[in-house]
């Protein structure tokens, strides 16, 4: 049996001809919603089993009533999967909590023609954090220490791996073999990135 799946959509960030690839995506979800100022986004009214969220012409207003009603769903425990979806990473955070709660989450990012998606998503932002961090730190391609990837994440994007549901990072690491590669259990395990994987990061519904 499939997960019970919410589908949140920033409207004011997402083009509305996404919509058959979101709902793919979202295949099953039982809440789905577009969320921005109805006089900006009027083509996601005439999108059908979407259902229109005017959240006022404040900014971003509709950011944040998007990130309280997903909240308000999580702690309630209707969902346990999450699709987001925006153009912009203003949803990092929000995708965190839902994860510190143990929630699915991916976030969908409009990359015309097509739509990207990560299983980590929002996490989208995440994994391009961590890959840059590795390729910061990587000499003649051998990738970084994951020993070291710990404070190297903490000192320059502030991400603590222990606020996240694998609380470390070869458990995180290892959950993706289509973005790294790492080494056998060590103090000297090393991590590459997989530049492959983050060229292919294209998801259908699963």
């Amino acid at each position: 049996m499939s997960k019970p799946t919410a589908l949140y959509i920033d409207g004011e960030n997402m083009p509305a001809s996404f919509a058959p690839q979101i709902l793919k995506i979202a295949s099953g979800a039982f809440v789905r919603r577009a969320y921005g100022d109805v006089t900006r986004i009027k083509s996601w009214s005439d999108t059908p089993s979407i259902r229109l969220v005017h959240s006022g012409t404040g900014k971003n207003a509709g950011d944040v009533l998007l990130a309280l009603d997903a909240l308000e769903l999580a702690y309630e425990g209707l969902a346990e999967r999450f699709v987001i979806a925006s153009s912009d990473g203003d949803f990092t955070h929000l995708a965190t909590r839902l994860r510190e709660k143990g929630l699915e989450v991916i976030g969908a990012v409009a990359s015309k023609p097509q739509l990207q998606a990560s299983p980590s998503a929002c996490d989208l932002t995440l994994d391009q954090k961590i890959r840059q961090v590795i390729a910061q730190h990587s000499k003649e391609g051998r990738g970084m220490k994951i020993a070291d990837l710990s404070l190297a994440m903490k000192h320059t994007h502030g991400v603590l791996i222990s606020k996240l549901p694998e609380k470390r990072w070869r458990p995180y690491l290892a959950g993706r073999p289509h973005l790294y590669e790492i080494d056998p259990k060590g103090p000297e395990a090393f991590v590459r990135y997989r530049p492959e994987g983050f060229a292919q990061m294209v998801v259908a519904a699963r």
